[in-house]
């Protein structure tokens, strides 16, 4: 049997709706000047690349994760986790998440025990109708509550169970809260449409914090909770030998894939390789530095909680004894409208320039504090208490210190060279 043969045509995306159904309705089909195509290596038959992408280090692999391979730099990876029930595992605050979740037991034992089904319901899913099935018991366990990442420099309180988070991956096999030198780097999936970020952290992560995210361990842990480096021998092997120099280290080649990942001229030259497969490590001229750059961003971006503010004007511009939240950036003026009457202004042009995903840092603090009528009609009636006034001045404190955040790392990134210049 002869291979089949492909044939593509597209029209211009600026085109209309309207534009493209005329050409159609005017063209005959054998007038179509289709390009004949011929897919590469890995069956891509669009958009297909010309670079020295695959010659790089791979950064993971599915059978190293196996224990099938030692060939990637990183052992374990995983997607952050998928709660799906943010509404119910989520919160700004402890006290309002163990009321919430010692109710969530509750209902849940009620039906298991007695079959009752409560008017004021929690949410069930797939999994979960699993568990009754299975006649497995639950109670209330105060340890599970930790902190998460859920998004770009907004931590919440977290109710992590294996059973009523939808799906956990390997982070029971990754995270420990008991290790807080642990640290993770997540960034964006391939198949994601948005564009490559990516962002590091020291608590659990969710798996919406950078569009789908991976993530990528410095350390995991065996059934003891032993810790146990992540980056693999193979991989130190690779960049000692290469650079010649038996003082890199495990936690310096992590420092490097960071500032690697971050680098503009490597996520604008790989972009269709990195929206469909997993990233690769150039072996950049001076690792020394490049792992520099890399420990500096991770610093400020594990310490914005305690990093000093960058010194925006707060300038009260009403004295409404019940001001509506605002939560809004005009950045061409370089102002952020908390609520009717307060503002900050001062905000240099640079610190909108710092985006993760479609927008920048400043703008995801702003979006996840704004006040979102729930959608889960229990959460609604019994436990929907959060109002910003009770946190707008930590709102505050944190869109100071994330602007300097923001400042200082494209300083940094802007010290990368403009071009991906690496080492065969």
């Amino acid at each position: 049997m002869s291979k089949a043969k492909i044939f593509y045509f597209t029209l211009q995306d600026e085109q209309t709706k309207e534009e493209k159904l005329d050409w159609f309705e005017r063209t005959k089909f054998e007038e179509i000047p289709f390009d004949h195509i011929t897919p590469d290596q890995k069956a891509n038959w669009i958009n297909l690349t010309d670079n020295d992408f695959d010659t790089f280090l791979p950064l993971i692999d599915k059978e190293v994760k196996a224990g099938r391979s030692q060939q990637a730099v990183f052992q374990l990876f995983s997607r952050g986790v998928a709660t799906q029930r943010d509404e119910w595992v989520y919160d700004f605050s402890k006290d309002a998440l163990i009321e919430r979740m010692k109710y969530f037991v509750e209902v849940y034992n009620d039906r298991l025990e007695n079959g009752v089904e409560r008017e004021l319901d929690i949410k069930w899913d797939r999994e979960l109708e699993k568990y009754l099935d299975r006649k497995i018991s639950k109670k209330f366990e105060l340890e599970n509550i930790v902190s998460s990442l859920c998004r770009p420099f907004f931590k919440q309180c977290f109710y992590f169970d294996k059973h009523f988070n939808g799906m956990t991956y390997q982070w029971f096999d990754i995270f420990s809260s008991r290790d807080l030198e642990n640290r993770y780097i997540a960034f964006v999936a391939p198949g994601c449409t948005k564009s490559f970020h990516c962002l590091v952290s020291n608590s659990l992560l969710d798996l919406h914090l950078t569009g789908d995210s991976q993530c990528l361990p410095l350390y995991h842990y065996d059934e003891d909770g032993n810790r146990i480096d992540n980056i693999t021998d193979w991989g130190l092997t690779q960049f000692q030998t290469h650079y010649d120099d038996l003082t890199i280290t495990k936690e310096t080649i992590f420092h490097y894939t960071y500032a690697v990942l971050h680098h503009p001229a490597y996520r604008t030259k790989y972009e269709l390789n990195l929206k469909r497969e997993f990233p690769r490590l150039p072996f950049y001229t001076n690792f020394d530095q490049w792992a520099t750059w890399g420990k500096t961003l991770m610093d400020l971006h594990l310490n914005y909680e305690t990093i000093e503010p960058y010194g925006l004007e707060r300038q009260e511009i009403a004295t409404k004894e019940k001001p509506k939240a605002k939560l809004k950036a005009d950045k061409t003026q370089g102002v952020i409208i908390l609520d009717e009457n307060i503002q900050l202004t001062g905000i240099p042009s640079i610190a909108w320039d710092y985006k993760l995903g479609n927008r920048s840092a400043l703008e995801w603090i702003l979006d996840q504090y704004k006040e979102k009528k729930p959608k889960d009609p229990t959460i609604a009636k019994l436990f929907n208490t959060y109002k910003f006034t009770d946190y707008k001045e930590h709102v505050i404190d944190l869109l100071q210190q994330v602007c300097t955040v923001s400042v200082k790392t494209m300083e940094i990134i802007q010290q990368m060279p403009d071009t991906v210049e690496h080492e065969g």
